[in-house]
């Protein structure tokens, strides 16, 4: 007689083609299903509102919901704006020259310096802290004049404003050098 034994490669569903083959079609198949069902799920075919005859979709609701902010209007009468002729006045005006013909250092250090100073920024050593410009000091006031002219770290060239003459940001320095003193 003959025993029939199991063949371990047919009874693996993982290893038999034929067996393979139907769970590949009925995992095809469920997943078709699926996308079928989220699809009109989505779209609103189970209870979600009717966009056709729904009044929040009217085409004046929704023209309204889109319009532009605000709309401008020109008046075809009014006088043409005049070409622009020079590039635009710096950031901070330097400072005037005072009675006598002196410049005026508080005045160009309240314009352009003061903002980093007076707060510390990105290092900027404080306007009369005596110990932070007795070490600057220590350099020569040349060395000071360079720094504020050429910039230095973070800070730029004239304190940004290139438009400031060389007199205008020494007698600035001179004025931050006072204020430590």
């Amino acid at each position: 007689m003959s025993e029939h034994h199991p063949d371990p490669i047919e009874s693996n569903i993982d290893t038999h083609p034929v067996k393979l083959a139907i769970v590949i079609a009925i995992g095809t198949v469920a997943l078709i299903v699926g996308i079928i069902l989220m699809t009109r799920l989505a779209i609103g075919v189970y209870g979600a509102r009717d966009v056709k005859n729904d009044p929040s979709m009217r085409a004046e609701v929704v023209g309204k919901r889109v319009a532009p902010v605000a709309n401008v209007a020109v008046d075809p009468n009014a006088p043409a704006a005049p070409p622009p002729s020079a590039p635009a006045a710096p950031a901070a005006a330097p400072a005037k020259i005072a009675a006598g013909g002196a410049v005026d250092g508080k005045k160009t250090y309240d314009a352009v310096c003061a903002m980093c100073h007076n707060a510390g920024v990105a290092g900027a050593p404080k306007a009369g802290d005596k110990a932070e410009w007795g070490k600057r000091l220590a350099q020569g006031k040349d060395t000071l004049y360079a720094s504020a002219l050429k910039g230095k770290g973070a800070m730029p060239a004239k304190g940004g404003n290139p438009a400031i003459p060389d007199a205008e940001v020494r007698a600035a320095v001179d004025h931050l050098v006072a204020t430590a003193r």
